[in-house]
Protein backbone atom coordinates (compact mmCIF):
# COMPACT_ATOMS: atom_id res chain seq x y z
CA UNK A 1 0.00 0.00 0.00
CA UNK A 2 2.08 2.93 -1.20
CA UNK A 3 0.12 5.70 0.47
CA UNK A 4 0.17 7.82 3.59
CA UNK A 5 -1.80 6.02 6.26
CA UNK A 6 -0.10 7.60 9.24
CA UNK A 7 -3.40 8.64 10.78
CA UNK A 8 -5.19 5.35 10.24
CA UNK A 9 -6.03 3.13 13.18
CA UNK A 10 -8.92 1.16 14.66
CA UNK A 11 -9.56 3.07 17.91
CA UNK A 12 -12.67 1.13 18.92
CA UNK A 13 -11.33 -2.38 18.31
CA UNK A 14 -9.23 -4.17 20.93
CA UNK A 15 -6.01 -5.85 19.88
CA UNK A 16 -7.30 -9.43 19.95
CA UNK A 17 -10.35 -8.49 17.89
CA UNK A 18 -8.21 -6.46 15.49
CA UNK A 19 -6.01 -9.48 14.78
CA UNK A 20 -9.01 -11.77 14.42
CA UNK A 21 -10.70 -9.41 11.97
CA UNK A 22 -7.45 -8.88 10.11
CA UNK A 23 -7.11 -12.65 9.64
CA UNK A 24 -10.69 -12.75 8.39
CA UNK A 25 -9.99 -10.00 5.83
CA UNK A 26 -6.88 -11.75 4.56
CA UNK A 27 -8.57 -15.15 4.35
CA UNK A 28 -11.46 -13.58 2.47
CA UNK A 29 -8.87 -12.48 -0.08
CA UNK A 30 -7.46 -16.01 -0.27
CA UNK A 31 -10.93 -17.41 -0.99
CA UNK A 32 -11.24 -15.01 -3.91
CA UNK A 33 -7.70 -15.46 -5.22
CA UNK A 34 -8.25 -19.21 -5.35
CA UNK A 35 -10.79 -18.53 -8.10
CA UNK A 36 -8.11 -16.94 -10.31
CA UNK A 37 -7.03 -18.86 -13.43
CA UNK A 38 -4.05 -18.20 -15.68
CA UNK A 39 -6.44 -16.71 -18.22
CA UNK A 40 -7.49 -14.05 -15.70
CA UNK A 41 -4.02 -12.62 -15.04
CA UNK A 42 -4.14 -10.04 -17.82
CA UNK A 43 -7.53 -8.72 -16.77
CA UNK A 44 -7.80 -5.02 -15.82
CA UNK A 45 -8.54 -4.23 -12.18
CA UNK A 46 -10.01 -1.24 -10.33
CA UNK A 47 -6.40 -0.35 -9.39
CA UNK A 48 -5.64 2.19 -12.12
CA UNK A 49 -3.23 0.63 -14.65
CA UNK A 50 -2.65 -2.64 -12.77
CA UNK A 51 -3.61 -5.96 -14.28
CA UNK A 52 -4.66 -8.78 -11.99
CA UNK A 53 -1.11 -10.15 -12.24
CA UNK A 54 0.23 -6.79 -11.03
CA UNK A 55 -2.29 -6.68 -8.20
CA UNK A 56 -1.49 -10.22 -7.02
CA UNK A 57 2.25 -9.48 -7.09
CA UNK A 58 1.65 -6.36 -4.99
CA UNK A 59 -0.61 -8.17 -2.52
CA UNK A 60 1.86 -11.03 -2.10
CA UNK A 61 4.76 -8.63 -1.53
CA UNK A 62 2.83 -6.69 1.09
CA UNK A 63 2.13 -9.88 3.04
CA UNK A 64 5.86 -10.63 3.09
CA UNK A 65 6.73 -7.07 4.09
CA UNK A 66 4.25 -6.86 6.95
CA UNK A 67 5.22 -10.31 8.20
CA UNK A 68 8.84 -9.14 8.29
CA UNK A 69 7.80 -6.01 10.17
CA UNK A 70 6.02 -8.14 12.77
CA UNK A 71 9.25 -10.12 13.23
CA UNK A 72 11.27 -6.94 13.72
CA UNK A 73 12.81 -7.07 10.22
CA UNK A 74 10.65 -4.54 8.42
CA UNK A 75 13.49 -2.12 7.82
CA UNK A 76 15.03 -4.53 5.28
CA UNK A 77 13.76 -3.41 1.88
CA UNK A 78 14.19 -6.86 0.31
CA UNK A 79 11.17 -8.11 2.28
CA UNK A 80 8.95 -5.59 0.47
CA UNK A 81 10.18 -6.27 -3.05
CA UNK A 82 7.49 -6.94 -5.64
CA UNK A 83 8.52 -9.96 -7.70
CA UNK A 84 7.05 -11.38 -10.91
CA UNK A 85 4.51 -14.12 -10.41
CA UNK A 86 5.85 -17.66 -10.50
CA UNK A 87 4.26 -20.75 -11.95
CA UNK A 88 1.79 -21.05 -9.06
CA UNK A 89 0.71 -17.51 -8.14
CA UNK A 90 -2.37 -18.69 -6.23
CA UNK A 91 -0.30 -21.06 -4.12
CA UNK A 92 2.34 -18.40 -3.50
CA UNK A 93 -0.33 -15.95 -2.46
CA UNK A 94 -1.95 -18.41 -0.07
CA UNK A 95 1.36 -19.18 1.64
CA UNK A 96 2.18 -15.47 2.00
CA UNK A 97 -1.27 -14.76 3.45
CA UNK A 98 -0.95 -17.42 6.15
CA UNK A 99 2.58 -16.19 6.85
CA UNK A 100 1.43 -12.67 7.74
CA UNK A 101 -1.50 -13.94 9.81
CA UNK A 102 0.88 -16.13 11.84
CA UNK A 103 3.40 -13.30 12.21
CA UNK A 104 0.74 -10.94 13.55
CA UNK A 105 -0.53 -13.63 15.96
CA UNK A 106 2.96 -13.80 17.49
CA UNK A 107 3.16 -10.05 18.25
CA UNK A 108 3.22 -9.56 22.01
CA UNK A 109 1.03 -6.49 22.25
CA UNK A 110 -0.44 -3.44 20.51
CA UNK A 111 2.55 -1.19 21.22
CA UNK A 112 5.20 -3.35 19.56
CA UNK A 113 7.13 -1.17 17.07
CA UNK A 114 6.80 -2.00 13.37
CA UNK A 115 9.25 -0.60 10.82
CA UNK A 116 7.32 0.12 7.62
CA UNK A 117 9.78 1.78 5.22
CA UNK A 118 7.17 2.14 2.48
CA UNK A 119 5.23 4.41 4.83
CA UNK A 120 8.08 6.23 6.57
CA UNK A 121 11.83 5.72 6.56
CA UNK A 122 12.33 7.62 9.78
CA UNK A 123 9.70 6.35 12.19
CA UNK A 124 8.05 3.18 13.43
CA UNK A 125 4.36 2.43 13.97
CA UNK A 126 2.49 0.75 16.81
CA UNK A 127 1.51 -2.82 16.02
CA UNK A 128 -2.19 -2.00 16.35
CA UNK A 129 -1.90 0.77 13.79
CA UNK A 130 0.21 -1.31 11.40
CA UNK A 131 -2.25 -4.20 11.54
CA UNK A 132 -5.04 -1.71 10.83
CA UNK A 133 -3.13 -0.57 7.73
CA UNK A 134 -2.94 -4.13 6.48
CA UNK A 135 -6.56 -4.90 7.35
CA UNK A 136 -7.96 -2.02 5.32
CA UNK A 137 -5.69 -2.87 2.41
CA UNK A 138 -7.10 -6.39 2.19
CA UNK A 139 -10.73 -5.40 2.58
CA UNK A 140 -10.25 -3.13 -0.43
CA UNK A 141 -8.00 -5.50 -2.40
CA UNK A 142 -10.46 -8.35 -1.82
CA UNK A 143 -13.08 -6.17 -3.44
CA UNK A 144 -10.61 -5.40 -6.26
CA UNK A 145 -10.11 -9.11 -6.95
CA UNK A 146 -13.80 -9.91 -6.68
CA UNK A 147 -14.78 -7.11 -9.02
CA UNK A 148 -12.05 -8.08 -11.48
CA UNK A 149 -13.42 -11.63 -11.61
CA UNK A 150 -17.08 -10.65 -11.52
CA UNK A 151 -17.59 -12.37 -8.16
CA UNK A 152 -19.56 -11.38 -5.09
CA UNK A 153 -17.72 -9.96 -2.08
CA UNK A 154 -19.74 -9.75 1.14
CA UNK A 155 -17.48 -9.20 4.16
CA UNK A 156 -18.86 -9.79 7.63
CA UNK A 157 -20.60 -6.71 9.07
CA UNK A 158 -18.23 -6.57 12.05
CA UNK A 159 -15.24 -6.51 9.69
CA UNK A 160 -16.76 -3.61 7.77
CA UNK A 161 -17.56 -1.77 11.00
CA UNK A 162 -13.91 -2.04 12.05
CA UNK A 163 -12.64 -1.10 8.60
CA UNK A 164 -14.70 2.05 8.06
CA UNK A 165 -12.98 4.28 10.65
CA UNK A 166 -9.59 3.10 9.38
CA UNK A 167 -10.54 4.02 5.82
CA UNK A 168 -11.77 7.43 6.92
CA UNK A 169 -8.53 8.07 8.82
CA UNK A 170 -6.30 7.54 5.78
CA UNK A 171 -5.10 11.03 4.78
CA UNK A 172 -6.65 12.17 1.52
CA UNK A 173 -3.70 14.18 0.28
CA UNK A 174 -1.19 14.37 -2.58
CA UNK A 175 0.28 10.98 -1.60
CA UNK A 176 -2.71 9.36 -3.29
CA UNK A 177 -1.58 10.79 -6.62
CA UNK A 178 1.91 9.28 -6.36
CA UNK A 179 2.88 6.47 -8.76
CA UNK A 180 2.13 3.10 -7.19
CA UNK A 181 -0.38 4.45 -4.67
CA UNK A 182 -2.96 1.78 -3.84
CA UNK A 183 -5.57 4.44 -3.10
CA UNK A 184 -6.81 7.37 -5.19
CA UNK A 185 -8.40 10.65 -4.03
CA UNK A 186 -11.61 10.05 -2.15
CA UNK A 187 -15.01 10.15 -3.82
CA UNK A 188 -18.39 11.17 -2.44
CA UNK A 189 -20.57 8.30 -1.27
CA UNK A 190 -24.24 8.40 -2.14
CA UNK A 191 -26.80 9.01 0.57
CA UNK A 192 -27.89 5.37 0.37
CA UNK A 193 -24.37 3.91 0.28
CA UNK A 194 -23.76 0.87 2.46
CA UNK A 195 -20.70 0.45 4.69
CA UNK A 196 -18.58 -1.25 2.03
CA UNK A 197 -19.39 1.47 -0.48
CA UNK A 198 -18.41 4.13 2.06
CA UNK A 199 -15.07 2.39 2.59
CA UNK A 200 -14.46 2.12 -1.14
CA UNK A 201 -15.32 5.72 -1.94
CA UNK A 202 -13.23 6.99 0.98
CA UNK A 203 -10.25 5.31 -0.68
CA UNK A 204 -11.00 6.42 -4.22
CA UNK A 205 -12.74 3.34 -5.57
CA UNK A 206 -15.85 3.52 -7.75
CA UNK A 207 -18.19 0.95 -6.19
CA UNK A 208 -19.91 0.12 -9.47
CA UNK A 209 -16.68 -0.44 -11.44
CA UNK A 210 -16.98 -3.26 -13.95
CA UNK A 211 -14.34 -4.97 -16.06
CA UNK A 212 -14.83 -7.06 -19.18
CA UNK A 213 -16.53 -10.43 -18.88
CA UNK A 214 -14.20 -13.30 -18.01
CA UNK A 215 -12.69 -14.82 -21.13
CA UNK A 216 -12.68 -11.57 -23.13
CA UNK A 217 -9.01 -10.91 -22.37
CA UNK A 218 -7.74 -14.48 -22.11
CA UNK A 219 -5.81 -14.13 -25.38
CA UNK A 220 -3.51 -11.61 -23.68
CA UNK A 221 -2.65 -13.83 -20.73
CA UNK A 222 0.59 -15.04 -22.23
CA UNK A 223 2.33 -11.73 -21.71
CA UNK A 224 2.39 -12.44 -18.00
Amino acid sequence: MHTNTAGASAPHTDFADLRRLHAQAVRDSVTLVRRVTSGDLSRPTPCSTWTLADLLAHMTAQHHGFAAAARGEGQESAHWAVRPLGTDPVGEYTVAAEKVIAAFAAVEGPDRAFALPEFSAGRTFRAARAIGFHLIDYVVHSWDVARTLGLAYTPAPELLRAALPIARAVPDDESRLAPGSAFRPGLTAGADADTLERILTALGRTPHWRGPERGEVAHDAGRH
